[in-house]
């Protein structure tokens, strides 16, 4: 059984957003979020995917990820909605079976 721990903090969760992950916390704009299980589960991609890339590789490379699709997009939501490790929690996330099935740094096929 895989453990996260969720906590609500609309200071902590960028204004636009509902949830970020910073390993190994989940944080929710609202308690009402909680309860949203496709947005938690969004949520514990991330997690996966910090874990496989040893957390910190995980936040450069989005950055520059981040970094390089902005400057393609020349738009910020575009730019992040196009991100590989956005594009796979989001493609997944009502799969409640993925996680169980994921293959290590499956974020690759969504480049």
């Amino acid at each position: 059984m895989y453990i996260h721990m969720v906590f609500v903090s609309k200071y902590i969760v960028p204004k636009g957003f509902r949830g970020i992950t910073l390993y190994p916390f989940i944080f929710l704009r609202s308690t009402h979020d909680m309860l949203n299980k496709k947005l938690v589960y969004h949520e514990r991609i991330h997690l996966r995917q910090q874990l496989e890339l040893l957390v910190i590789p995980f936040y450069v490379l989005y950055i520059l990820e981040w970094l390089v699709r902005l400057c393609y997009y020349r738009n910020r939501h575009k730019a992040y909605v196009n991100l590989s490790f956005e594009r796979e929690a989001y493609c997944n996330e009502h799969d409640f079976t993925y996680l169980k099935n994921k293959k290590w740094f499956s974020f690759i096929y969504y480049l």
